[in-house]
């Protein structure tokens, strides 16, 4: 798990709030972990496509 976040924080500078309020850090990070999920995924697809 803290590489998953340790991923966001470097990639996407996931430490610094943004945004003021709840609403919009919650949006910020929904996206933070969208755009977290497509960077990694040709890579995980490339290693599920091997077996």
């Amino acid at each position: 798990m803290e590489r998953t976040f340790g991923g966001i924080k470097l990639w996407f500078k996931g430490g610094i709030a943004k945004y003021r309020g709840m609403e919009k850090m919650h949006t910020q990070n929904l996206i933070e972990a969208i755009c977290y999920n497509l960077h990694r995924s040709p890579r995980i697809i490339a290693t599920n496509s091997k077996n």
